[in-house]
């Protein structure tokens, strides 16, 4: 995008303090490391994207018949630094879905920041209510949407493991203790997702669970969090 969340609001005096805050709670890696994270990310992007296209190949006209339009779903996140980048998923939800998201605020299931309701009538397929299982539904318990992110990890915008990447309305929310998240790359999965998911609707939980994992980082914990994010998939235990 080339500006940065910071450039962005600077003139309201929003992030006064936040870089002090990001460099305090920044985790001090060596480049050796880092290097090594890296070089994981892009081998894991370059084979998950060649899965990728052949989900595609195989969601790609459903989602279209089901609800013309486009097959991927796009979004601007904030990421390492308040960087704004844009992310990239398999479309589970009608084209309108954004504009019916404030009428159905008042039956959010999370505490904080972030929304998420059960039985959201904006899947594909879901019907009025919400609670049929359509084709937007097994998109989203399968995690199957979230593939194409593995292009945002190639092109360096994330990692396969880090923080959750926060909307920009959650990001306008959050107190000052929460933007030293972004001193790392959000992760395609994380803490929040291998040790959680949908189960933990608690904001200041999954936060606490982000800061964990900057202070705690390391190849082998990115190892273990991958390891049982794949288990996690195949159960489809917390997908919701």
């Amino acid at each position: 995008m080339g500006y940065t969340y910071e450039e962005r609001q600077v003139a309201s005096g929003t992030v006064a303090g936040d870089r002090r805050e990001l460099n305090v709670m920044e985790h001090r890696a060596g480049r050796y490391k880092m290097a090594l994270k890296r070089l994981m990310d892009v081998s894991g992007a370059i084979l998950g994207l060649a899965i990728t296209a052949v989900l595609t190949l195989i969601f790609g006209p459903i989602i279209f018949i089901s609800d013309p339009g486009p097959v991927f779903f796009s979004q601007e996140r904030v990421g390492k630094d308040g960087r704004i980048f844009r992310i990239y998923k398999f479309r589970s939800m009608y084209k309108d879905a954004e504009l019916h998201k404030a009428e159905l605020m008042k039956r959010n299931e999370m505490h904080g920041p972030m929304f998420k309701i059960e039985d959201d009538p904006r899947i594909i397929g879901s019907g009025p209510d919400g609670k049929r299982h359509g084709i937007g539904w097994f998109i989203r318990k399968t995690s199957i949407d979230e593939f194409p992110q593995f292009f945002n990890v190639l092109i360096g915008d994330m990692a396969l493991v880090g923080t959750r990447p926060p909307t920009l309305d959650e990001w306008e929310r959050y107190e000052s203790k929460y933007r030293a998240r972004l001193s790392m790359k959000p992760g395609v999965t994380g803490l929040w997702q291998a040790y959680g998911r949908s189960d933990i609707r608690d904001f200041d939980k999954i936060m606490e669970m982000d800061m964990k994992y900057i202070k705690t980082w390391t190849i082998a914990g990115d190892i273990r969090i991958l390891l049982r994010t794949v288990l996690i998939v195949l159960t489809g235990r917390g997908a919701k």
